[in-house]
């Protein structure tokens, strides 16, 4: 195989964007694309030469692709990825993977033949500066990690916005709001830089700035099972909003804001200097350093993580994101939820069937 057969089901604006960036992949070729709109289905397959489809499970059934890419709303990812899976297509999803825990394990379940390359689309591990921090943490440049701290709230969103969809901001077309729409990314992120937590209390604001039933405001207070804290702080009401990561270790400490992204370095462990000191009020000597970072579109970030799906098929190449991991950004967003919406704390792993029992009984009465 030189090329991917590839199908796009879901052609709303991030599919069409998908379109775009696929096109322009050497490995790739557009074989099929599919919405429940015929008339829009049609147009974008006469714009590509491919082939139209109404019906996700016609497209499937017509062998016509080697893999699909799954840009539909959210709570469809997981039927559409299962019955892909089955028919033994590679499969790329967008995030998040499913809206809830239990459904991710059903997905991810279904991927019972490692031949098939299943992929999420968590575009921003591909950025510079997530993938220098990846590595600094990895390498052990950090040491013992002991406070994470995100502010990521400039995801404004304006009440036309909300309103420019049905399923928008509903608990039963969208499972949920900032959480579940705007932060996948920096919750994936959270979690593949630090680990999972052990313990989460959440408080969400639930239409706080926007008439809609879902959080549009969330603060979160996180445990890691090294004794290491978090707090996660994101928001769609407010204007002009921040986006600073703060990852704190041992051997210093590492800032990313905006584009700038800044190590501060411990000449001395802070952890051995306080045991060695002996100066009651003594610092450990800091070095400033200003890390370079490539800075690439969000365009550009889609279009690697397609290049590495085809790679991926066609020459084993690892990929960036496997879609099994993709359950861990769910379960933190499900979490922080559940226990804002029950005023506790939450251990993890999150029972799933309890969650899914409390997203139901929100969709009965919003």
């Amino acid at each position: 195989m030189k090329q991917v057969k590839l199908a796009v089901i879901g052609l709303g604006y991030i599919g069409r964007c998908h379109l775009e960036k696929i096109a322009m992949v050497g490995n790739i070729e557009i074989v099929a694309v599919c919405s429940r709109r015929k008339q829009h289905a049609q147009e974008i397959a006469a714009k590509y030469n491919c082939r139209a489809f109404t019906d996700y499970r016609k497209l499937l059934a017509s062998k016509v692709s080697d893999a699909v890419l799954i840009a539909t709303p959210h709570y469809s990812h997981t039927a559409i990825g299962i019955d892909a899976l089955k028919a033994g297509c590679h499969v790329l999803v967008e995030k998040p993977i499913s809206v809830h825990k239990a459904d991710c394990q059903k997905l991810i379940a279904a991927h019972t033949n490692q031949n098939q390359v299943f992929a999420a689309m968590f575009n921003q591990r591909t950025l510079g500066a997530y993938k220098k921090i990846k590595s600094m943490i990895d390498g052990g440049e950090l040491g013992k990690l002991m406070r994470v701290n995100w502010i990521i709230t400039d995801w404004f969103r304006t009440d036309a916005y909300y309103s420019s969809g049905s399923w928008r901001a509903t608990w039963v077309g969208e499972g949920g709001g900032v959480l579940l729409n705007q932060c996948p990314h920096q919750l994936d992120l959270l979690q593949w830089l630090c680990g999972m937590p052990s313990k989460v209390a959440g408080f969400c604001g639930l239409g706080k700035h926007h008439d809609i039933e879902v959080e549009d405001e969330v603060t979160a207070y996180l445990e890691f099972p090294n004794g290491a804290t978090g707090v996660f702080i994101a928001s769609t009401g407010e204007a002009p909003g921040t986006n600073r990561l703060e990852i704190c270790g041992e051997k210093g400490k590492v800032v990313l804001e905006g584009e700038n992204l800044r190590f501060s370095r411990n000449e001395i462990p802070c952890s051995q200097f306080q045991k060695t000191s002996k100066e009651p009020m003594a610092k450990p000597r800091v070095s400033e350093i200003d890390i370079d970072i490539e800075v690439t579109s969000h365009e550009d970030q889609r279009a690697e993580i397609i290049k590495n799906f085809a790679n991926a098929i066609l020459n084993g190449e690892k990929l960036i994101a496997p879609a099994a991991e993709g359950i861990n950004s769910v379960e933190l967003a499900n979490a922080i939820l559940y226990s804002s919406l029950t005023q506790k704390p939450v251990q993890l792993p999150l029972n799933a069937q309890t969650y899914e029992a409390k997203l139901q009984e929100l969709i009965n009465n919003p």
